[in-house]
């Protein structure tokens, strides 16, 4: 009586277990109850809201469906981490969606999901990761059938499955999670795919079909020989197809940053995220420009940096990390193209190329606006900008310019809010003045007239300097009583 009674005690706290179109739905009720019967399972973190989410859901679920079809132990759960905020936070999701591979039932160090988001993707990811790196082919019809279900795949041809290329070979498949890699000695399947020699050959359902490896077979050779092969020639870019195309990038990337750890911080932006745009736009970068890499030093004026080389690679990064931590490198200033019409206008439009000549021009007064197109008062201040000019478009001494700050850098002024509105006198002196009265046609014109003196103030000192900093780096855009200064923040 004793033992039923305690019998049906356990059976009613055993957590139940749901599933959603062959996907385990886990709380932090039934998480770890759910490790344990299934030791491994691939756990995606999201959020009901999340685009990236929905978009995946169909392909997860999918993923989970051909599993459990071939009767595989791998299992696909999934945790809402708006309602588990606790297990989330455990795992240190700090984005959607987070994948997470548990083998073993091993709970404490998760392997984090680097493949794509495609079923197919999702399964021979996993199936890479629970079974051997390479896997030995059942001859002709296995060779044909792994060909067939995938959309790259590779097969080593070795007589010999012990000899130094067939290790240096699943050093390589041991490497790669998302591309199944076979090897076989039968001489069948040599000739089905008109092989007469060892070696390695890429079957993909696209472009040329198949690529054979030449060269000295070692792990490096045969990862960049896959690496060069393994996408189209053209590949459209969508969220299925970002993981590949940058993955191996961030890989690389990865790789830089730990040489350099607490002398540079690495980050990553993603930039297909609309709100990055602005800071994609500092660097000078556009969306279609990407993946690029660009350095940054915030004490020195926010100086960037450009690599030689638009080549993505650890060796090519650390290369170009080390020349700045030894003082080789020289800044990078943004510029466009000087506009054929540049002075056709009352406001001349000036770029990094053609800056130095008229703003220190010796025989010209210069008064330039450094402006951000998205910058509201900039906007307001464009018409009473527009007639200054038409003021004085007919003077010979004064010369009224802007400047778009967010694609144009010079190396004599430096620009921390906008707009910044700068004058510079004539004379062989390169002077500066900065310009402080009121943002109205009469305030500009009395300024002028009076050589730069009734409004001017001279350029900030590096304490002054210092202190735009400061408040560039703590956000601020008010004056200390709170009222609008006047200037957007960069």
């Amino acid at each position: 009586m004793w033992k039923f009674a305690l019998l049906c005690a356990l059976a009613v706290a055993r957590a139940e277990i749901t599933e959603e179109e062959d996907v385990l739905v886990l709380k932090k009720s039934n998480f770890d109850e759910a490790l344990k019967a299934h030791p491994n399972i691939l756990v995606e973190f999201y959020a009901p809201w999340c685009g990236h989410c929905k978009a995946l859901a169909p392909e997860y679920a999918k993923a989970a469906g051909l599993l459990k079809a071939e009767g595989s132990e791998i299992r696909l759960g999934k945790v809402d981490a708006t309602e588990e905020t606790e297990l989330a936070q455990e795992y240190g999701v700090r984005g959607y969606p987070t994948i997470k591979f548990f083998k073993g039932g091993e709970k404490s160090s998760p392997k984090e999901y680097s493949a794509g988001r495609q079923a197919d993707d999702i399964v021979s990811w996993l199936k890479k990761r629970t079974g051997p790196a390479v896997a030995a082919l059942d001859g002709v019809t296995g060779a044909e059938s792994l060909i067939a279900d995938n959309e790259v795949a590779v097969i080593g041809f070795f007589k010999d499955p012990k000899s130094a290329d067939a290790l240096a070979f699943e050093k390589a498949a041991e490497a790669i999670d998302d591309i199944p890699f076979a090897s076989t000695s039968d001489d069948a399947v040599y000739a089905k795919f008109e092989v007469s020699t060892d070696g390695v050959v890429l079957f993909k359902k696209f472009d040329e079909g198949r690529n054979t490896f030449d060269g000295e077979m070692t792990k490096e050779t045969l990862l960049a020989f896959v690496k060069a092969n393994q996408l189209p020639l053209v590949i459209e870019f969508t969220e299925q197809t970002a993981p590949k195309i940058f993955g191996e990038k961030m890989d690389e990337f990865k790789k830089a940053a730990a040489g350099f750890k607490g002398k540079i911080l690495f980050i990553f932006i993603d930039s297909d995220v609309d709100d990055n745009q602005r800071i994609l736009e500092f660097f000078g970068l556009k969306k279609e420009e990407c993946p690029a890499i660009r350095l940054i030093t915030l004490e020195d004026e926010m100086t960037k940096y450009k690599p030689e080389s638009s080549a993505i690679t650890a060796e090519g990064i650390t290369e170009f990390c080390t020349m700045f931590t030894e003082g080789k490198l020289k800044p990078h200033l943004m510029s466009q193209d000087i506009p054929e019409d540049w002075d056709k206008t009352p406001v001349k439009v000036l770029v990094g190329k053609n800056f130095e000549e008229v703003a220190f021009n010796p025989t010209k007064n210069v008064f330039v606006e450094f402006y951000a197109p998205w910058c509201g008062h900039c906007k307001q201040l464009a018409p009473i900008w527009d007639k200054l000019g038409e003021k004085y478009k007919d003077n010979a001494d004064i010369v009224v310019a802007k400047m778009d700050s967010t694609a144009n850098e010079i190396e004599a002024v430096k620009v921390h809010s906008f707009p910044t509105l700068k004058f510079f006198p004539a004379g062989d002196d390169r002077k500066v003045v900065d310009y402080n009265g009121e943002r109205t046609l009469e305030g500009f014109s009395k300024f002028l007239e009076s050589g730069g003196k009734d409004g001017g103030a001279p350029a900030a000192d590096d304490e002054d300097l210092e202190e735009d900093l400061d408040d560039l780096e703590e956000g601020q855009d008010e004056d200390s009583d709170g009222e609008d200064d006047g200037h957007d923040e960069l």
